[in-house]
């Protein structure tokens, strides 16, 4: 089988698994765990902006989740605001999120990276550890 036939099914089966949660919030507009899954989903299938949306909600929801709080980082860094996404990122430290290999590796944070201040929050909270 070549390449491009695994792109497609990997795309239908992000598309599907997206329709799938989208209706499994009809009605249940607040519904944490298949809020967190849909962003999840919708970064996944490249649909960034959506994501953002949904991890935005998540963080009024939960503001004191470590991981929520670095899902809106990561979904802001593919977005390229590096700004918001560093404050979030900080925060989720803050909260106890303490991943650092994954977060120095993590491809949704490859925007981040590339600005001089994530090495910089990295080694702060690296020394604390």
């Amino acid at each position: 089988m070549d390449k491009n036939l695994f792109k497609e099914l990997d795309e239908i089966a992000s598309d599907f698994q997206v329709k799938i949660l989208e209706a499994a919030l009809k009605g249940n507009d607040d519904n944490f765990d298949v809020l967190f899954e849909l962003a999840n989903a919708y970064t996944s299938a490249g649909r960034y902006g959506e994501g953002l949306k949904i991890d935005k909600k998540l963080a009024k929801i939960r503001p004191s989740h470590p991981i929520v709080r670095y899902n809106l980082a990561c979904s802001l860094s593919l977005l390229g605001e590096m700004d918001e996404s560093l404050e979030e990122l900080e925060e989720s430290f803050k909260l106890g999120y303490h991943d650092y290999n994954y977060v120095i590796r993590d491809p949704d944070l490859e925007n981040l990276r590339k600005d001089g201040r994530f090495a910089t929050l990295i080694e702060k909270y690296l020394k604390r550890t």
